[in-house]
């Protein structure tokens, strides 16, 4: 070994076509050894990255395959269930008036009470409507007397119409010979003609003027 390490010091770097065989030997191995280290860096490990950018790219996409197989297996159900939503929604929107049968609905909600034989003190529609994107709700201030059970047929009638109308805020209080005076809110519905739509929908994506909140 000490005579493998004086040959060692002994060497000309400067030339070293004269040393040992065994030295040139081991000197070949690390620079082929060299070369691969150096290969590695410069050129496998940026391919490697792009080999595993390649495979979670490649992973997605199976996920996405397999979501969309799972949509298009269940497609017929989603098709018919979509057509069993749209009917019902069909359904709701027809029991919504429309501008012009609005006056007939108050009409129809005066009439109930009056059939019942109840007195009214106030029936107020008011002013403005309640607008959405879709439908326009109006509220109907309500002050009516007679007796409970006149009082509960009239609400009955209410919601039989074949409109839509709510009685909220509902309260009931005594008043001379066992009558009773009842206040509500009667908010009754209607859908928006393609005009009120197109007008909402215009309203609500125009951009917001400098220093509203």
């Amino acid at each position: 070994m000490k005579k493998w390490l004086e040959e060692l010091k002994q060497l000309d770097t400067k030339n070293p076509g004269g040393w040992p065989w065994p030295f040139k030997i081991v000197a070949v191995l690390l620079i082929f050894v060299l070369i691969l280290v150096a290969a590695f860096f410069l050129l496998y490990q940026t391919q490697l990255e792009d080999l595993g950018k390649e495979e979670k790219k490649e992973a997605d996409l199976k996920t996405v395959f397999v979501e969309k197989k799972k949509l298009a297996v269940n497609l017929e159900a989603y098709q018919q269930q979509r057509a069993e939503i749209e009917q019902s929604f069909g359904a709701l929107l027809k029991q919504l008036p429309t501008r012009s049968e609005m006056d007939a609905l108050l009409i129809d909600i005066n009439q109930a009470g009056l059939g019942r034989g109840l007195q009214f003190d106030l029936f107020k529609p008011a002013a403005t409507e309640n607008v959405t994107e879709f439908y326009a709700e109006r509220p109907i201030n309500l002050k009516v007397n007679g007796n409970y059970h006149d009082l509960g047929a009239f609400a009955s009638d209410i919601s039989k119409l074949p409109r839509i109308v709510l009685l909220n805020d509902l309260s009931i209080v005594g008043g001379k010979d066992g009558a009773l005076s009842m206040d509500a809110v009667a908010k009754t519905y209607r859908y928006l003609d393609p005009d009120e739509v197109a007008a909402q929908r215009k309203t609500k994506s125009a951009p917001a003027k400098p220093g509203a909140k």
